[in-house]
């Protein structure tokens, strides 16, 4: 059957697994929004905003592999734009789709709403394109071969792709045809010459170690990741924002690496090892402890997403999934790897009774609240950076946005991650401040029928602020003092167990009956105002060393 233009578009998304789409609707975007509401295999999930749209549909792409949102256009997809840079900071692949005037209107160059009045109708595809690995205006003609282009992009990039449809376009027919483009290939002489290089690198070495990162997961090479693993016996680690990569319920996991702030004898097994082989990992502040990590470029080789570097050598036109299943079919066990550094979680749990909930007593509570197949959504800030060093049960997932660091991320995402995965429990963990930035997108946890654990970390502030400013106690980190745990049920997120902690006593009845809730569950843990995690205590002394530099 012919397909309208929004319909070949929405029938190749839902081809590559895209299921629901979010958004707010406008007038622009009408047409686009009623063909996702009447599109088989397809749902729409409405957002508050369309900043929270972007974010939501940023946690679904993280769990299911790709996302897309839908908004009007100017004020709309301009209110997603940070949303987007995120995902394009962290590898996130999202098709945005955005309403836009008819053709006659912009032709015309009319002073119309949502414009700026001075007739461009361009201007804010233009804004969007350094946050886009593409960009395309849909109409009948190139709908067909641009869905196929943006795809391709999409995929190759792990990135946004924008898509802008005039409304009287949107259900004119799409003409033409196309073909998917095939994924970008190996140069197969190139490939075995890497192979070979990284080999003999590895033969030589009597120590070695791999730091997965988070690009493995954005291409879905997880399970050939660990057959490179499973075959070498090599041990690894990983960074902040590679965290759960790999399963961390196995003898070959070795901890996190975070530099000189954290685990200092993780630190010093990598760094002392004569090879260490990062694969799709990104070597920010955060990830190399506000870089105090030192790994010697000469006993380095990195595999990264269409390139690899071995022995200060890069080689182009090799792809990152091709090298790993190639070393998972001839790297052989490697001996002498030397002691590997034990794992631990975050220590026994302290404080009881009417004690208050400190730092030392809050986390090791949370780790041992973590179930297997959790997904753990970590606002940016003290409390995902505590929670990085629990050791996760067995397929529970991590999920924190350490690049691009946009507080208020994590509610957003956690809709989005629990809509993607309705089978496993989401269990979101935000500060307060970061909180009452999209603290209203918890209605359509109600609104969809979705049962999550919420935890908001409430230490009268921005705690992270006050660790990373000169003056901790400035008016700018203090904030309006909300009733939290009353927001749920104002919300529309009927049944749900709340409760609001302030001492261990508290806190342990509280986790108790969160474990056994048939509902949702969200509970406002009081601290003192400066009770951090360690690596959040750390990174801020380091920061602000680094800044004065």
């Amino acid at each position: 059957m012919p397909h309208t233009v929004i319909q070949h578009v929405l029938s190749r998304l839902r081809d590559i697994g895209v299921s629901d789409i979010f958004g707010v609707p406008g007038d622009y975007a009408f047409p686009v929004n009623d063909a996702i509401c009447e599109f088989p295999g397809i749902r729409w999930i409405g957002c508050c905003n369309e900043l929270n749209a972007a974010y939501a549909a940023d946690g679904y792409a993280r769990v299911k592999g790709i996302g897309a949102l839908n908004t009007t256009y100017g004020v709309g997809e301009l209110s997603a734009l940070a949303g987007m840079a995120g995902a394009y900071a962290e590898h996130v692949p999202l098709f945005h789709l955005v309403g836009a005037p008819p053709v006659p209107l912009q032709s015309a160059h009319a002073i119309a709403h949502h414009t700026l009045g001075n007739g461009e109708y361009n201007l804010f595809q233009r804004m969007s394109e350094p946050v886009s690995c593409g960009l395309a205006v849909m109409t009948p003609q190139n709908v067909v071969s641009e869905t196929e282009r943006l795809i391709a992009a999409a995929l190759y990039h792990r990135r946004p792709v924008y898509m802008t449809f005039p409304k009287d376009y949107v259900n004119q027919k799409a003409l033409g045809t196309a073909q998917p483009v095939p994924a970008a290939q190996s140069d197969p002489e190139i490939l075995t010459v890497v192979t070979d290089a990284i080999l003999a690198a590895l033969g030589q070495a009597k120590t070695a170690c791999v730091l997965p990162g988070i690009l493995i997961a954005r291409a879905g090479l997880q399970a050939t990741m660990q057959a490179v693993i499973d075959a070498s016996d090599l041990p690894f680690a990983t960074m902040f924002m590679d965290k759960s990569v790999l399963e961390e319920q196995q003898p070959n996991y070795i901890g996190m690496y975070d530099g000189r702030l954290m685990n200092e004898d993780v630190r010093a097994f990598v760094e002392g090892c004569d090879y260490v082989m990062q694969v799709g990992t990104l070597l920010t502040d955060l990830n190399t402890g506000a870089y105090t990590s030192k790994l010697d470029p000469a006993k380095t080789i990195s595999i990264s997403h269409h390139r690899t570097q071995v022995a200060g050598k890069t080689y182009s036109s090799v792809e990152m999934g091709d090298v790993l299943a190639a070393l998972a079919k001839r790297l052989p066990k490697q001996n002498g790897v030397g002691a590997r550094p034990q794992v631990s979680s975050l220590g026994p749990v302290i404080g009881t009774g009417a004690e208050p909930i400190t730092a030392a007593s809050l986390y090791p509570r949370w780790a041992n609240f973590l179930q297997p197949r959790d997904i753990l959504v970590a606002e940016t800030g003290t409390a995902s950076m505590g929670l990085a060093f629990a050791k996760l049960p067995q397929g529970a997932s991590f999920h924190n946005q350490t690049l691009w660091c946009s507080i208020g991320w994590g509610t957003p995402a956690a809709i989005g991650a629990a809509v993607a995965a309705p089978d496993r429990r989401v269990v979101l963990v935000t500060g307060e401040g970061s909180h009452q930035m999209t603290a209203q997108e918890v209605s359509q946890f109600g609104r969809y029928g979705l049962k999550p654990v919420i935890f908001v970390l409430n230490n009268s502030g921005y705690l992270i602020e006050r660790l990373l400013c000169e003056n901790p106690a400035i008016e700018y980190n203090d904030l309006a003092q909300w009733r939290y745990s009353e927001l749920p049920k104002a919300l529309g997120c009927d049944g749900w167990f709340t409760a609001r902690v302030t001492t261990c006593g508290e806190f342990d009845r509280a986790l108790e009956t969160a474990t056994r809730a048939k509902s949702g569950v969200y509970i406002e843990i009081v601290t003192g105002m400066y009770e951090s995690s360690p690596m959040a205590a750390k990174l801020g002394e380091s920061l602000k060393a680094l800044h004065k530099s």
